[in-house]
């Protein structure tokens, strides 16, 4: 799909979030020159395109008292990290899941995915029941709790 400069445009407004108006695809319009309708064709056609993978909501979960967040870092072997990463990305609890590459010798982490919760405890409880439900008890991991939150906003793009 090639863009136009109202798709640019389109796409500045909207990684910022949408307005907190009854209609924020007309007010988007608005400000860039587009009816309601046109700027919602323009959405689908740049999602059903691939150039926007998904478009959702910046939940602060901080603000929902969902303070005990975990990233899990999995030692997971080369040959596994697939079926292991889509394993657990498919899980709800999980918000976010990628492979990184490990930083040897000191970093031999090579999945991550993060899990919020609202206490410690039970974020932990949660981990060792996912790793024996889901089979990852041979697959080292640390859990690294979050201490303290310098940023949290959706993607935005240059």
């Amino acid at each position: 799909m090639v863009l136009s400069d109202q798709d640019y445009r389109l796409i500045a407004e909207i990684q910022g979030g949408l307005p907190l108006t009854s209609h924020p695809y007309a007010e988007i319009g608005r400000r860039i020159g587009l009816d309601e309708k046109s700027v919602i064709e323009r959405i689908d056609a740049m999602q059903s395109s691939g150039v926007i993978k998904r478009l959702g909501i910046v939940v602060r979960h901080h603000e929902l008292g969902y303070t005990a967040n975990a990233m899990v870092v999995w030692d997971v072997p080369d040959h596994r990290i697939d079926e292991v990463g889509e394993k657990l990305g498919a899980l709800d609890c999980i918000t976010l899941c990628y492979q990184r590459p490990r930083r040897l010798p000191d970093w031999p982490y090579n999945l991550f995915c993060m899990i919020h919760g609202q206490e410690r405890e039970k974020v932990l409880a949660y981990i060792d029941k996912l790793v024996n439900s889901e089979g990852l008890d041979d697959i080292p991991h640390k859990v690294l709790f979050s201490g303290r939150r310098f940023k949290q906003r959706g993607a935005r793009y240059q």
